[in-house]
C-alpha cells in the first residue's frame, strides 16, 4: 500500500536532446507534488550535443531538488531504465522522455490514479504535438485509427483498463516482481513490459487526468526511421511473445508484401497484375478518404501531407517487419524468456 505522499522517482531516458531537454526538465521540476518527495533521474546515452550541461546547470540551479545525471553507455531507452531503476529510491516510479512536457499535476495524478485502483501501471494518452507544419500533420495523422491502428492510447477520453499507455507509472516493487526492461529491443521494449505485465495478473490504467504532450518526428526520414524500427522490432517481440500480437500489427506487412510480390507474380499471370493494381487503387482510394475526412476537421492546409505520411506510416512499418522476420529468422527456436527475466 502507498503513502499518502510517497517518494517519486522520475526517470528521463535521453541522448542528444539539447532542443527538448530545457522545456522537459523545466515541466518536471514545476510539479505540484513536493519537491522533497521526487528524485530525478537523468539516464543520458553518452549525448555529443550539448544536453548533458544544460542538464547539470539545472541541477546546479535547482538544489532543492534531487537532480541526478546517469550514463548509459548502451544508448538505448531499456538500457537506461534499467539504470534507473537500479538507482531508484522511490516507491513510485515514473518515466518521462526527452521530447516529453508533462503537466504540473503529472505525478500527483499518477500517484493518485495508483493509490485508487490499484493498478500495476498507469499513464494517460499520447498527445503528439508538431513544430512545423510536416510535424502538425504527423501529429494529426498519428492520433487517427487509420494512421496508427487502434490502440486506445492514442484515442481514449475516460478512463479505462488498457493493454499500454504513453510513458507509464508504476509502484516499485512491480519490477521486482515482473523483471526489468528487454535490452535486446531497440524499439518496443514497452510494449514488450506491459506484456509480461499483463501476462502476470498485473493491470493497465489510462486516465485522462494523466496529461502530457510529446513532439513528434517533424521530417519525412525521420518519421520513416521511426516507424521502421518498430516494424523490424515487432518481430522480436512476435517470437518472444506470440499472443501479444493483433491481427492490426500483421496489415502493413502483409500489405508491403503485396507490392513487392505483385509486379514478379505478373510475370507468371496476368491475372495477378489486375489484382495488385486493384490493390494499389483501394489502398490510394483508402488514403484519400481518410486524408480528405481528417483535413474536414483539422484544417485542409494538412490536406496535401495527410497522404504521404499515411504511406510512410504504413510501408515504412510494413517494410521493417518484413526484414526482421529475415534479420530474425534464426530466432524462432530460441527458448522463451523467464517470467522475471528482461531478456
Amino acid at each position: 500500500m502507498l503513502t499518502s505522499q510517497p517518494l517519486v522517482t522520475i526517470i528521463l531516458p535521453i541522448r542528444n536532446e539539447a532542443a527538448h531537454i530545457q522545456r522537459t526538465l523545466a515541466a518536471v521540476l514545476a510539479q505540484d507534488y513536493p519537491s522533497d518527495r521526487m528524485q530525478i533521474l537523468v539516464v543520458d546515452g553518452m549525448s555529443d550535443d550539448g544536453t548533458r550541461d544544460i542538464v547539470s546547470q539545472f541541477a546546479v540551479h535547482n538544489f532543492q531538488f534531487t537532480v541526478r545525471l546517469l550514463d548509459n553507455p548502451r544508448r538505448i531507452v531499456a538500457s537506461a531504465l534499467n539504470i534507473g531503476l537500479a538507482h531508484a529510491q522511490g516507491d513510485v516510479i515514473v518515466r518521462v522522455d526527452g521530447h516529453t512536457e508533462i503537466a504540473p499535476d503529472y505525478v500527483r495524478q499518477c500517484v493518485e490514479a495508483l493509490q485508487r485502483t490499484g493498478a500495476d501501471n498507469v499513464g494517460g494518452r499520447m498527445r503528439p504535438v508538431g513544430q512545423s507544419a510536416f510535424g502538425e500533420a504527423v501529429a494529426i495523422a498519428t492520433s487517427s485509427p487509420f494512421g496508427i491502428g487502434s490502440g486506445r492510447f492514442h484515442y481514449a477520453d475516460t478512463e479505462e483498463w488498457v493493454d499500454t499507455v504513453y510513458l507509464g507509472a508504476w509502484p516499485k516493487e512491480v519490477f521486482q516482481r515482473i523483471g526489468g526492461f528487454d535490452e535486446e529491443l531497440i524499439r518496443n521494449q514497452d510494449d514488450e513490459f506491459n506484456y509480461r505485465l499483463r501476462k502476470a495478473g498485473g493491470r493497465i490504467l489510462l486516465s485522462p487526468k494523466i496529461r502530457s504532450h510529446y513532439v513528434n518526428r517533424g521530417t519525412p526520414a525521420s518519421l520513416w526511421r521511426q516507424y521502421y524500427q518498430y516494424g523490424y522490432w515487432k518481430v522480436r517481440v512476435l517470437q518472444k511473445h506470440p499472443r501479444q500480437m493483433q491481427w492490426r500489427q500483421f496489415v502493413p506487412p502483409l500489405f508491403v508484401a503485396v507490392l513487392l510480390l505483385g509486379p514478379l507474380l505478373a510475370l507468371l499471370h496476368p491475372l495477378f497484375w489486375t489484382l495488385w493494381l486493384s490493390a494499389i487503387s483501394l489502398y490510394l482510394l483508402a488514403v484519400l478518404i481518410a486524408s480528405v475526412r481528417i483535413a474536414a476537421r483539422q484544417g485542409w492546409q494538412h490536406l496535401l501531407r495527410l497522404p504521404l505520411i499515411f504511406a510512410i506510416l504504413h510501408i515504412s512499418y510494413g517494410l521493417g517487419f518484413l526484414v526482421g522476420l529475415f534479420a530474425f529468422a534464426s530466432r524462432w527456436s530460441d527458448p522463451p524468456p523467464k517470467p522475471n527475466d528482461a531478456d
